[in-house]
């Protein structure tokens, strides 16, 4: 577990105060030696960029994970940012590692998420988080919504819809605010749209349906509460799929009127 005291961070069993710092020419001497298959410089460089990923943990921090869970995840963002980092651009590694190893962690945290969320989205949003990184690697800025649709040839809801997905859930008894011990939450913050006019309209839809017949309930129960197509109902209860159609109709106009 990480311990913080007198400016020190101990993770991993790592005292951050005394991990090394890389310059910008050494990391680069560094990153040509592990490309032609030095590993020690590959460790050293893994080594001397611990402060870089700790930065980024800290970010992360107070979501009810383990740091030194999220620390080591970010060390395999590290280690793929160093793996795949393009010595021909005009950057900073810590430029292009940043971003490796947010999104590293992000995929953690979207993977282990209380929300679950459909596999398909899933691969959507991890395409996202590439193609993202990509195009700030190349431009040195964030991307926009629509740049990030027309490099992956995909639309701009399906974009949001997956970068929504990996959006860590708040409780609502987390506070907001604070103010001399007095904490405003979430949850005082969030609008109650219920009013008169809506229980109003709730008390008449159930007396409208109390006044169908067994045989309406039945159906509309099949079709909407079940999902079941008209032709499934009519061979459920034995009458003709346009006997379904009319009587679903009716019932539907007597609800309404």
């Amino acid at each position: 577990m990480a311990l913080i005291y007198s400016g020190k961070v101990d993770i991993c069993g790592i005292d951050t105060s005394k991990l090394p710092r890389l310059k910008d020419k050494e990391t680069n001497e560094l990153l040509k030696r592990a490309r032609a298959g030095d590993s020690a410089a590959r460790n050293e460089l893994i080594n001397g960029n611990l402060r870089l990923v700790l930065s980024v943990v800290k970010r992360f921090w107070g979501r009810g994970e383990n740091p030194d869970d999220l620390f080591q995840v970010g060390c395999i963002g590290l280690i793929k940012a160093i793996d795949n980092f393009d010595l021909s651009l005009n950057v900073c590694f810590s430029t292009y590692g940043c971003p490796m190893i947010i999104g590293e962690i992000r995929r953690y945290l979207r993977d282990n998420n209380s929300v679950k969320v459909s596999r398909s989205i899933k691969d959507t949003a991890y395409k996202v988080m590439q193609t993202k990184e990509k195009i700030i690697a190349r431009t040195q800025k964030e991307p926009t919504v629509t740049e990030i649709a027309d490099e992956l040839g995909i639309k701009r809801e399906d974009v949001v819809i997956a970068l929504e997905s990996i959006v860590d859930p708040v409780s609502l008894y987390e506070p907001a605010y604070s103010d001399n011990g007095d904490a405003l939450y979430i949850l005082d913050q969030v609008g109650d749209k219920n009013d008169d006019n809506n229980w109003l309209c709730e008390i008449a839809i159930r007396e409208a349906i109390a006044n169908l017949s067994s045989r309406e309930k039945h159906i509309l129960t099949l079709r909407f509460m079940q999902g079941k197509t008209q032709m499934e109902v009519s061979n459920e209860i034995g009458i003709s799929q346009a006997q379904v159609s009319r009587l679903e109709k009716m019932a539907i106009n007597k609800i309404k009127s």
